[in-house]
């Protein structure tokens, strides 16, 4: 019997030999192509993570797969697809299982609430951070663009994007305005958050129906939130509320939950909010693969608002008799 030829041992004679022969140039090509399979399956519309219906076991799994791909680009540092897959991960990884978590934290938590806040935040701005260096490798001048004072330089760049460009711009845009939300003190995040809306603005122009209507969505929560001088124009808010259910379809819950987070919270409308969270809760996340975890998610959180009503809404007022 020849070991050589044995169908166990050929994999390790093969990795031996990777190791043994391997010279820049090969580790360079092994790297790349590391790089294009993690950068593909994470942005992928069928990712593993997007269409599984565990959450506690995405959450759990999700910290080395970050890790990995820091790894991967420290050997390929310009990777503009890894960039945007390594960022767009921590920035959902923040949003799914950092700042939501803690936003149903009670009061009595609060220094755990506090601390978990931060960590999101500092998570959304490093994902942000990835995703900017993507766009910036695409469009040299880009990062600067961001940085400047004035937003001409920025406004001739977005000028020259792309459908290819969407993800991108999505990603900062989201990261930004989410980082923001968690600390409105930061006064750097405050005089820059409006650039989030010019990125968001152009995405909108150029492919609105990105993600099922996410632009549309994120713009809901931008537009009731943030101060006109910051950008903001709540009278916007119905319009892309409206634009995103009717993209999203009935498949998704996210839609509904944006809404009723940003505007019918605020306005204190709670039959209209418990209404929104039965919608919520009347998705069936099967019914979409590509969204079964965010459904999932988004169901977890209305059924946590349900239990917490009293918490949130304040009793009607008992009509005076003087």
């Amino acid at each position: 019997m020849n070991l050589l030829d044995s169908e166990s041992v050929r994999p390790y004679i093969v990795l031996v030999g990777i190791v043994f022969f391997s010279s820049c140039s090969l580790n360079s090509f092994v790297i790349d192509r590391m790089a294009d399979t993690l950068a593909g399956s994470a942005t992928g519309d069928t990712s593993v993570f997007l269409t599984d219906d565990d959450p506690v076991l995405v959450g759990q799994a999700l910290p080395f797969s970050l890790k990995l791909y820091e790894t991967v680009l420290q050997k390929t540092p310009d990777h503009e697809e890894l960039l945007l897959a390594t960022g767009s991960a921590f920035i959902s990884y923040a949003n799914a299982f950092v700042a939501n978590p803690a936003s149903m934290l009670s009061w009595d938590e609060w220094q755990r609430k506090a601390s978990e806040q931060a960590r999101a935040k500092r998570l959304y701005l490093r994902g942000r951070d990835y995703v900017i260096h993507g766009a910036d490798v695409r469009h040299p001048g880009f990062a600067d663009s961001l940085n400047a004072d004035d937003t001409e330089a920025l406004q001739t760049i977005l000028a020259e994007m792309e459908e290819d460009d969407v993800p991108y711009l999505y990603w900062i845009g989201a990261a930004w305005v989410a980082a923001f939300s968690l600390d409105i003190m930061d006064l750097e995040l405050a005089f820059t958050v409006k650039k989030a809306g010019i990125l968001m603005e152009r995405a909108l122009e150029i492919d609105e129906s990105f993600q099922d209507g996410a632009i549309h969505d994120f713009l809901v929560q931008f537009h009731a939130a943030v101060p006109a001088t910051m950008g903001g124009d709540s009278s916007r808010v119905e319009y892309h509320h409206q634009r995103a259910l009717e993209i999203a379809d009935g498949r998704l819950a996210g839609p509904y939950m944006s809404y009723a987070e940003a505007v019918l919270i605020p306005s204190q409308e709670a039959d209209r909010f418990v209404e929104y969270m039965e919608r919520i809760l009347a998705v069936d996340p099967d019914g979409y693969p590509a969204g079964r975890l965010i459904n999932v998610l988004t169901q977890e959180k209305a059924r946590w608002y349900l239990d917490h009503l009293d918490d949130i809404f304040l009793p009607e007022s008992e009509e005076s008799t003087f």
